[in-house]
């Protein structure tokens, strides 16, 4: 999977004024003399040639200029439009500054909004207007041979809900991430919006609205157009990846688990947010102590995010040596009606697994007083869910009580970093899904950690893609959680950090690319031939933004 800029000669680029506004070639005011000559730039650009620390720096001083964390999102986007190498050089060099702005949380911000910022169009838009011509509309696109789509349908973009047409935003986000987390080049990336309508009445009546205004398809339609969309893209890209994101709970399993062993996919919100959550675990008991087979996990949330957690857990498990129902056991759920257990009426087809045979808890609290579990996991996008009561019982229970507040954006969070370590008197293990900033409690400094997907799907991606594996298996993201969670050091468990740094992302997605590949020839997946160092190999694959000489 080389990195396809390394092959342009000056025959194949544009020249003049349409090289300035084509930002996969455009350096912008960092043209060499002898590029302005040789490409028709001479007199287009101010006559001062900049190097691109230059320009980077130039971005950063009007970047932290802004004040609102949306008009930062717009100042990048506006850069990506323009010079798509610069973007990912300001992006690398500041990783943990721009994460937060380009992806969770102020990327929900920008959905919400997507249509009134709207500048550009990026990626493809697939109507339900489109059913029967989906081969023509993905041949519009105009890179010939992309390896990774993300599609979203917009019906539950992060934790706020049904946004129709402005989901857009996170195809863009993810793809921004695997270029900048894994070095796949931006290329290779294709994000993709299915606008099968909205359900969300303002977006309905919003004049600046860019999607269909129509309800939602459901039923036989709406799985029509998927299945015509997947055939589609099967013949137009037959080695791409499709990754499935923010779909809604009544559609992700099911797609899911009818496309995953025929196309090469995976459901990040899913099987990511599960491996990453998985690796957390795997880091916290690092500091509390003991095994996986001895904890006992409780969700708040009963959806994809959580069950897809629950299974790779089971998965673990199992691989430990437990009984499939064994491994059931040690994961309990509430839901909105209390806890999932075995004789409750009309449970979901994806919850049943998990209904054990147990007296009902009416609520979070009593499960916990008649469960005691040792780690609390939350994925239900129920703001201040894990109230102080809740907490200081975790603590009581528990001499280090593991606490995941995972739900996205930070306003959907179960609690804060702040309230998990002061209510649990600085005992807390905690994660959060939307970064928070380090905490003193009791004189002690807190690094919290973020159970971010970026550090597993990028990762997982290239690793998919680098080797042309036929399909992402659930045993790839065991891997990945393994791996990343030896990535995390002593100094990081030491403040209470159970992920690495994100300064060390494309290390740490490089170990996971390899230890998914390594999966693929031992699944027989893989079509390359395997190279010798796999680690070596995925650091080779991933794309440097550094300008290439185009003259000389």
């Amino acid at each position: 999977m080389p990195n396809p800029r390394k092959k342009i000669r000056i025959r194949g680029l544009p020249r003049g004024a349409r090289l300035l506004h084509d930002p996969a070639f455009n350096k912008g005011t960092a043209f060499t003399e002898a590029e302005r000559d040789a490409l028709g730039l001479r007199g287009l650009l101010p006559p001062n040639a900049h190097t691109q620390e230059e320009q980077v720096l130039r971005v950063m001083t009007n970047y932290r200029k802004k004040t609102d964390d949306l008009e930062k999102y717009i100042h990048l986007i506006a850069l990506q439009d323009r010079n798509e190498t610069l973007f990912y050089r300001v992006v690398l060099d500041h990783i943990e500054e721009m994460m937060p702005i380009i992806y969770t949380p102020t990327v929900g911000k920008a959905c919400q909004e997507y249509g009134h910022i709207f500048r550009r169009p990026r990626g493809l838009y697939i109507s339900a207007r489109d059913r029967g011509r989906m081969v023509q509309v993905l041949r519009n696109w105009p890179y010939r041979r992309p390896r990774i789509i993300v599609v979203t349908d917009g019906e539950r973009i992060l934790g706020l809900g049904d946004l129709g047409a402005f989901g857009m935003g996170i195809p863009v986000g993810k793809l921004s991430l695997y270029t900048a987390c894994a070095g796949v080049a931006p290329s290779l990336c294709l994000p993709i919006t299915l606008d099968v309508g909205t359900n969300n009445e303002t977006l309905l009546q919003d004049p600046l609205y860019t999607g269909l205004r129509q309800h939602r398809l459901r039923g036989d339609a709406y799985d029509a157009m998927i299945d015509e969309f997947i055939r589609a893209v099967q013949k137009v890209f037959p080695k791409v990846l499709v990754q499935f994101e923010d779909f809604a709970n009544v559609n992700a399993f099911r797609l899911l688990h009818r496309y995953q062993d025929r196309i090469c996919t995976f459901n990040d919100d899913i099987q990511g947010t599960a491996s990453v959550t998985l690796a957390g675990i795997y880091s916290a008991l690092r500091i509390a102590g003991g095994r996986l087979r001895d904890q006992t996990i409780l969700f708040l949330g009963a959806g994809e995010a959580g069950i897809g957690i629950g299974d790779l857990i089971v998965a673990a498990l199992q691989d430990e040596g437990m009984s499939l129902a064994e491994a059931r056991r040690r994961c309990w759920f509430v839901d909105s009606k209390g806890l999932v257990v075995r004789g409750r009426d009309h449970l979901a087809e994806h919850k049943l697994p998990y209904a054990h045979e147990h007296p009902f808890c009416p609520d979070l609290a009593s499960a916990i007083q008649t469960l005691r579990p040792t780690v609390l996991i939350g994925v239900s996008g129920m703001p201040r869910s894990f109230a102080q009561p809740i907490v200081e019982t975790m603590a009581r229970i528990n001499p280090r009580p593991v606490i995941f507040a995972l739900s996205n954006p930070t306003s959907k969070a179960e609690c804060t970093a702040q309230e998990a370590y002061s209510w649990s008197e600085g005992r807390a293990i905690f994660a959060s899904g939307s970064p928070f900033e380090p905490v003193t409690c009791l004189g002690q400094r807190f690094v919290p950690g973020q159970g971010n997907n970026a550090y597993i799907f990028p990762g997982v991606g290239l690793g998919v893609i680098a080797v042309e594996s036929r399909r992402v298996t659930d045993r790839m993201f065991f891997a990945a959680a393994r791996a990343l969670a030896q990535q995390v050091l002593p100094a990081d468990l030491e403040q209470g950090r159970i992920f690495p740094a994100l300064s060390r992302i494309r290390d740490v997605s490089a170990h996971i690319a390899a230890a998914v590949a390594e999966v693929a020839y031992e699944q027989k997946h893989a079509v390359k031939r395997r190279p010798a160092d796999l680690l070596a190999f995925m650091r080779a694959q991933m794309y440097e933004p550094d300008y290439l000489p185009y003259v000389g």
